[in-house]
């Protein structure tokens, strides 16, 4: 024989208020979610289907009827909502921006490699004159007789 323990009615029915509110409210424990359903109601409640909809029936349409009343998102999630929206504009704009360091940075990329070009030319144009006096470079100390 299996020991069982007698059922707390009461208990059961303000678990049961209490996820409703908190689900309406938005700001769930259980649920991940936290949409306004009746599966959501029990995941919320940590009741059995069986549970509740045998003893309790009567709580579960008043929270449904509670969350059509509602009929907007609860107040938690808008502002999830809303957070989201605003993070998605900055990243907007940050792509954006870097869209145009990329096109900046190869614009420079082009010049530096334009510049190092010339200056290659113009060291070997030197090289082929050789009338060109060169002076000490000033990395090296000058030789004092």
């Amino acid at each position: 024989m299996t020991s069982r323990r007698p059922r707390d009615l009461e208990a059961e029915r303000a678990a049961l208020r209490a996820a409703a509110d908190r689900l309406l409210a938005g700001t769930p424990l259980r649920s991940a979610s936290g949409k306004l359903t009746a599966s959501e109601l029990l995941r919320e409640s940590g009741l059995r289907p069986d549970v509740a909809y045998g003893d309790h029936k009567d709580l579960i349409e008043e929270f449904q009827a509670r969350a059509k009343a509602q009929h907007c998102t609860p107040a938690a999630m808008q502002a999830l909502a809303d957070q989201n929206a605003q993070l998605k504009d900055r990243l907007a704009g940050a792509a954006k921006m870097l869209a145009q360091e990329r096109t900046n940075t190869a614009a420079l990329r082009r010049i530096v490699a334009e510049l190092d070009l010339e200056l290659h030319e113009a060291h070997q144009e030197l090289e082929r004159s050789g009338n060109v006096t060169r002076l000490p470079s000033p990395r090296r100390p000058l030789r004092r007789s």
